[in-house]
């Protein structure tokens, strides 16, 4: 592995309706006994979200996303685990800046620039992720792998320089190119942006974020239905170990702790 083991995000949706586990942690004591579960199964961290991107979901107002949220990342802070908040509004934004969580992971890639000066009054990480909606919703169209990671070059610049503009400082953000719907309806965009991992750090310096648990060109290549996927996804995220990625957020926390103990064993032969 290139620059050492990746962080492991372990992945809770407080929603109704994500792809794989809609309605699973919905009450928040299911939630935190998930995320504690995680956390012994090796997550350095949990990536709460509480609105689904999937493009079927169900809108979710930002005081219900806080409502969900807030019982669970308090409960979480007082055990010492470290937090990360999967939103992309405004308003949840900087409810998480206050309760001064680790990360806040935004699928929109802060598009909202109005939400800038409290950022970068915080301290948190920012998760940068890049999706050609442009938008918070997963939409399904059709994209060419050959230009799409010169179209997530030029968002990550254009994202990067009105983040530094704002304030933030450049050492707390985190780029994520997007994968599955994110990245285009058709497998190769995700593959091409998986072996591209190292342009990316390259060119920006930065760490980089993936997630492609379950995702949907995992299903398209395997034929598996989404709780089925967990080899597949074992598989994509091994090899962007191996690429140098520095953080991975998934659902199969177990299975990535050991399969990268495994690789780091293999390294020191």
């Amino acid at each position: 592995m290139r620059g050492g083991a990746p962080k492991i995000l372990g992945i809770v949706n407080i929603t109704e309706d994500s792809f794989s586990d809609g309605g699973k942690y919905l009450e928040p004591k299911s939630a935190i006994a998930r995320a504690l579960e995680l956390a012994d199964d090796g997550a350095h961290g949990v990536d709460l979200g509480a609105a689904s991107s999937n493009p079927e979901a169900k809108q979710v107002a930002p005081d219900e996303e806080i409502r969900r949220l807030d019982p669970v990342a308090l409960a979480l802070a007082e055990r010492g685990i470290t937090v990360s908040i999967d939103t992309f509004k405004p308003e949840v934004q900087r409810w998480a800046a206050r309760r001064r969580v680790a990360y806040i992971n935004d699928i929109g890639g802060f598009a909202d620039a109005a939400v800038y000066a409290d950022l970068a009054h915080a301290e948190c990480k920012l998760i940068v992720m890049h999706s050609v909606q442009r938008g918070s919703r997963a939409t399904r169209v059709e994209t060419d792998a050959a230009t799409v990671i010169d179209g997530v070059l030029r968002f990550f610049e254009e994202r990067i320089a009105a983040l530094e503009r704002a304030g933030v400082r450049r050492d707390r953000l985190v780029l994520d190119p997007g994968m599955g719907f994110f990245l285009g309806a058709n497998v190769e965009p995700s593959l091409h942006a998986l072996a591209e991992i190292g342009r990316l750090k390259k060119t920006f310096g930065l760490p980089i974020h993936v997630s492609v648990s379950r995702k949907s060109f995992l299903g398209t290549l395997t034929g598996r239905a989404h709780d089925e996927r967990g080899a597949a996804a074992l598989a994509a995220e091994l090899y962007a170990a191996s690429q140098g990625v520095d953080f991975i957020r998934t659902h199969e926390v177990r299975a990535l702790a050991d399969g990268l103990k495994v690789l780091a064993a293999l390294a020191n032969q």
